[in-house]
């Protein structure tokens, strides 16, 4: 392990614990919450570093009292035993984590393929996150959505954050970052009236969601237009141009946005998503094994795409990258995607170890 970057990281700790003791810093809230998301992703590394000192310290203590006094050899074995395992987890932790973890995101989910039984899926996917996001006590909103004609989603945009700082500097990008992908789905449609199974998909775009020290904006980059509200089948539902799109001009990003009564809130809403989407433009450009892993999700809303597969007749829920199966879709589409996500976090943890921190985003 590196102890150069064991010393430094465990300074910046110590400097983090001070800048928090001190009340100055709670005028800013949104400077105390990225200090204190940074300082609880600190916290698992310098108590791991401090039991093993005192383990090495009590192992010294005990091969010295074991010289004068024989009885104490087991004792100083036992220890010995125990410095491996606090080795390993240390040096785990000492791997750098995905600086994005602590964040909350942006999840957009688009109906692909498939008409009206993918945006019926689209509209599954919206609640199985929803649902699961309620299982973590995390918050959600519905930033922008398009519904379909028969209660579906065209394409919708979904807020879920923690409350308060995220324990150990997880929060939700570090259990939803695996979801940007082809999601398909097989399942006889409520369109289908032979009783035939259809195979239809939905994209999925997972962002971590920026904050303004994140990304600048020059407003002269932007042009912003209005129109009026539209839905299901394209027909208007507002009298007024309060719907906003933001176009980026120097990267090309569109947004729009029309979830709300007023173009104000509409041009709020669609500022998040387009900084979110910039944050990610630039951390391609910065880091080309990001730019791969982010093509990687959702290059078309086709079939050939896929990352996961819901099997409907056979309860299944298949995860394409990592070989998993289990037999309890109907659970996993009410919010219990633990054993998925813990299996994708466990192949990216035994990836990092390995040096290819990619192989699940493959």
């Amino acid at each position: 392990m590196s102890s150069e970057r064991l010393a430094a990281l465990l300074d910046e700790y110590a400097e983090l614990e001070k800048r928090l003791a001190d009340p100055a810093i709670h005028a800013d809230q949104g400077t105390a919450r990225r200090v204190g998301r940074r300082y609880a992703e600190l916290v698992p590394l310098h108590k791991a570093a401090g039991e093993l000192e005192q383990a090495r310290a009590d192992l010294a203590a005990a091969r010295e009292l074991a010289a004068e006094d024989p009885s104490f050899a087991a004792e100083a074995d036992a220890i010995a035993g125990t410095l491996p395992a606090l080795e390993e987890r240390l040096a785990e932790l000492l791997i750098p984590r995905d600086p994005h973890d602590a964040k909350d995101v942006i999840i957009e989910i688009k109906a692909g393929e498939g008409g009206e039984e993918s945006a019926l899926f689209a509209g599954d996917l919206l609640r199985m996150y929803t649902r699961y996001a309620e299982r973590r006590g995390w918050l959600t909103e519905v930033i922008d959505a398009q519904d379909s004609d028969l209660g579906g989603v065209k394409d919708v945009s979904l807020a879920i954050k923690t409350k308060g700082v995220p324990e150990g500097g997880n929060g939700v990008w570090s259990r939803l970052k695996w979801e940007g992908g082809v999601h398909r789905v097989q399942r006889v449609p409520v369109t289908e009236s032979q009783g035939r199974i259809h195979t239809s998909a939905a994209g999925v775009l997972v962002l971590p969601e920026a904050e303004d020290v994140d990304v600048t904006i020059d407003p002269n980059d932007l042009r912003i237009d209005v129109f009026r509200s539209s839905g299901p089948g394209g027909q208007s539902v507002n009298t007024t141009d309060s719907a906003v799109r933001i176009t980026h001009l120097p990267t090309g990003v569109v947004v729009s946005c029309q979830n709300e009564k007023s173009q104000l809130q509409n041009r709020e809403q669609a500022m998040r998503i387009l900084r979110a989407r910039l944050l990610a433009v630039a951390q391609e450009q910065a880091d080309a094994a990001a730019s791969d892993a982010r093509k990687a999700q959702v290059r078309t809303v086709d079939r050939s795409e896929r990352i996961r597969t819901y099997n409907f007749p056979q309860n299944r829920i298949t995860d394409h990258r990592i070989g998993y199966t289990a037999y309890n879709l109907d659970l996993a589409l009410a919010g219990d995607l633990d054993g998925v996500l813990d299996a994708l976090a466990e192949a990216d943890r035994a990836a990092r170890l390995a040096g290819d921190p990619e192989l699940t985003r493959r």
